[in-house]
């Protein structure tokens, strides 16, 4: 009997036609979401190294509002401590993200034919290039403009007096959930490849995307400022353009794979 555990399916040698059955999909996700969670505390236990001078970095916005010299407030004895591990932890889940949509990659590749594979040397780099953009647009752009919202907003009746914890969450929550909706065009392509939308369906919903883009932004932005909010809308509108025309090309592939099916169907009947 084949032992599950010791298995693993190498999607570029996988021939076509082969399927998995429902343990082996579970196991081979086992393995996959091992690998993912190995390579973030990996990263995670590298980003002690230099997590001080990220926290500084981080800390940047708020000294060009407030100066050099001001720092933040610290409340109880371990908020030091609990933000420089949520600091390590994020750059470990950033570091990782080249692994982790490898280990995605293998998981999901075995439903594909061979040639389809291929595009894993699109797939990775693309998806790598559109979580970087997101993260510079992040950090130059929205965290700049809400920061300095904020700090200056009714300055005569509050006194701002940020603390350690808040600032540095609401700063990482800003990068990380705006990095991640950057990948809206990926998953738009994968999901019209597997015929579940189409481009056409997508402009002629526009309507509603642009609701739930306003939705999604004012969930993903811990500001509830409008000009945050704006700025966040503003990219990813663009990028549901962009989304329909992947999907036309996804859904592309996914007729071709079903006209190639049907013949085939047919002759076993």
């Amino acid at each position: 009997m084949t032992d599950l555990n010791s298995t693993t399916i190498n999607p570029l040698d996988q021939d076509e036609g082969l399927e998995l059955t429902l343990l082996q999909h579970l196991n081979e996700l086992r393995i996959r979401l091992t690998w993912v969670a190995g390579g973030i505390v990996v990263f995670t236990l590298i980003s002690f190294i230099f997590a001080e001078q990220m926290i500084l970095y981080l800390m940047v916005p708020y000294f060009n509002i407030f100066g050099e010299g001001s720092g933040l407030q610290i409340l109880s004895p371990t908020e030091g401590i609990e933000t420089y591990f949520k600091v390590s932890i994020l750059c470990g889940v950033v570091l990782s993200m080249p692994l982790t949509l490898y280990q995605l990659w293998l998981f999901i590749s075995p439903g594909m034919t061979k040639r389809e594979r291929r595009s894993v040397y699109i797939f990775i780099p693309s998806a790598l290039l559109l979580f970087a953009i997101g993260l510079a647009f992040s950090w130059f752009v929205l965290t700049p403009a809400a920061v300095g919202f904020l700090a200056t907003f009714l300055t005569d009746v509050f006194n701002p007096e940020w603390q350690s914890q808040e600032y540095i969450s609401f700063v990482l929550r800003m990068l990380f959930w705006i990095s991640l909706s950057f990948q809206m065009p990926i998953i738009m392509y994968f999901v019209a490849r597997a015929g579940l939308v189409t481009s056409q369906s997508l402009r002629d919903q526009w309507r509603i995307a642009v609701v739930g883009i306003a939705v999604l932004a004012a969930m993903i932005t811990p500001s509830i400022d409008p000009v945050t909010m704006l700025l966040t809308m503003a990219p990813l509108n663009v990028l549901y353009g962009l989304s329909i025309v992947l999907a036309h090309y996804g859904y592309r592939n996914f007729e071709k794979r079903v006209a190639i099916d049907e013949p085939d169907s047919g002759e076993n009947s």
